[in-house]
């Protein structure tokens, strides 16, 4: 791997949630001393980015699959109805298809880790710049990008770990952790708590960070703050604020809309293309191959990866209303020399490749966290929970214009026994694909998860059982409801073990 300083290993400070420092520090910075070491600042949150894509020491060993965006997609999208699960495996990924989930299920273990140690990163940044006096802009910037990582990571700990807001904002949400003095035993904030804690850092980090000082997608920005406060309040039900930041976004004439053309390539070229609004940014020296990248899961050549992972039905028959739709290009279609379908342990194989062919690597990409469809979308279904029906559907209808679909679009009406709502989120479910949106999105809105296609999803299946001209039936959890415990992690044993305050869920 390339040189990447570690913050946890370089400023030897406290880890949280009951992790051991796991880390032997080699040039050890103090906070006080990085506002004056010469580019002490710049490098401290560099390495907190990189973070999200390093395979860390977690429990005294390094594991390829334990990754924060490997979790990070695999702990969401593979709880929900749009990827299906091809076999049984000891992998804790299955845990999250089946949701089964255990208290010591180390993919969530090591998310809630890697989580807490950029939060702690970010901590100590920020304690830092508030020792300089008058900072510059470039100084300024990177502060207000670490108030953004830990927002943004506090966030996504919620949506994995605790009821979402707008069913029970009352419920127990996560640890804040704001300050590197914390102590380690610290009770859950409530979910409203939780919220009030993102907004507020994601509204300092939009303030800090000015387009002059910009480091570009790869870094966190004044319109990647703006994007992550109308997703939040979206998910608080915060309808006119999502429409606000959303706003912001949009006119800040920084994105441009790939066009049906250029969406084939948006994320294979993810760093470059004109709708990202941040990602997280990956080059040849972060290509893991087959043991531990994303595209690894979802996609292989033959030999470039697991590729075990596959499009559902229920997508792939939404897909296939409109031939013409493009996002259809990242779904692979397996088949032989013949034309012949190709299956695996009884499921047809439909690879995805969002995360594959950045510099032609089937198992490279810089996974976008933000993108500008989804503030159309963030604002459209705003719109239609305002009763705002007309522009919630000119936003549908500009994502499916360019999407290859011109001539199917709304143009202001909702079809026969839908809603504005209805449209909207099923447009968002197209869009947004396979980027941890799907299963946050259902259980917001109060909807239950329909699962009943086939897939290993389903305890107990064998491949004998499968029969695909009919839809499976009496098995447990094929559909899971907005209100089960299921819904949501477990806090990690080793989080309740060594933190008495923290209460563990249901």
């Amino acid at each position: 791997m390339k040189n990447k300083i570690l913050l946890i290993a370089a400023f030897s400070m406290l880890i949280y949630s009951g992790c051991k420092l796991e880390d032997n520090p080699t040039n050890a910075v103090t906070t006080a001393s990085l506002a004056t070491t010469a580019d002490g600042l710049t490098n401290a949150v560099n390495g907190a980015y990189a973070l999200f894509k390093d395979h860390e020491v977690f429990e005294g060993t390094t594991d390829a699959n334990n990754m924060y965006l490997r979790q990070y997609f695999q702990m969401s999208d593979f709880a929900s109805d749009d990827v299906v699960c091809s076999q049984v495996t000891t992998d804790p990924l299955w845990l999250s298809f089946t949701l089964a989930h255990v208290p010591t299920q180390e993919n969530a273990s090591y998310f809630w880790y890697i989580s807490y140690k950029i939060i702690s990163d970010a901590n100590t940044v920020i304690e830092a710049g508030s020792k300089i006096s008058n900072p510059t802009p470039a100084q300024q910037q990177l502060i207000g990008e670490c108030y953004f990582l830990r927002a943004f990571c506090t966030f996504n700990l919620a949506r994995f770990f605790a009821e979402p807001y707008t069913i029970n904002p009352n419920a127990p949400g996560v640890i804040l952790r704001t300050s590197t003095t914390d102590p380690a035993v610290k009770a859950r904030a409530s979910v409203k708590d939780t919220y009030t804690q993102v907004i507020a850092d994601a509204v300092k980090a939009s303030q800090l960070m000015t387009d002059g000082a910009s480091r570009g997608v790869t870094f966190a920005t004044k319109e990647a703050a703006e994007a992550l406060l109308s997703r939040v309040s979206l998910y608080e039900g915060d309808y006119q604020s999502a429409i606000t930041y959303s706003n912001a976004v949009i006119n800040s004439g920084r994105f441009t809309e790939a066009t049906a053309a250029d969406y084939k390539t948006l994320f294979a070229n993810a760093q470059a293309d004109k709708e990202t609004i941040f990602c997280i940014a990956f080059d040849a020296l972060d290509d893991y191959g087959k043991e531990g990248s994303i595209a690894s899961q979802y996609y292989t050549n033959g030999n470039s990866g697991w590729g075990e992972e596959f499009a559902s039905q229920p997508l792939r028959d939404l897909y296939a209303q409109n031939p013409s739709d493009v996002r259809t290009s990242y779904i692979d279609d397996d088949v032989d020399s013949t034309g012949t379908q190709q299956y695996k342990n009884g499921i047809p194989i439909y690879y995805i490749t969002k995360f594959s062919f950045q510099g032609g690597s089937p198992s490279l990409s810089s996974p976008i966290m933000f993108r500008l469809s989804e503030m159309y979308l963030n604002r459209a279904e705003a719109e239609a929970n305002l009763n705002q029906t007309t522009a919630a559907l000119t936003d549908v209808d500009f994502i499916r214009s360019n999407r290859g679909l011109s001539g199917a679009l709304y143009n202001g009406t909702v079809p026969a026994g839908q809603t504005a709502l209805d449209v909207v989120l099923q447009e968002r479910r197209l869009e947004l694909a396979f980027e941890a949106d799907r299963t946050f999105t259902v259980y917001r809105n109060k909807q239950n998860m329909d699962r009943t296609y086939w897939g290993y999803h389903i305890l107990g299946l064998q491949a004998a059982d499968i029969n695909l001209s009919v839809a499976p039936a009496n098995y447990p959890n094929l559909i899971v409801p907005y209100t089960s415990t299921k819904i949501i992690y477990y806090i990690p044993e080793a989080e309740i073990l060594s933190n008495s305050a923290a209460t563990q869920n249901p």
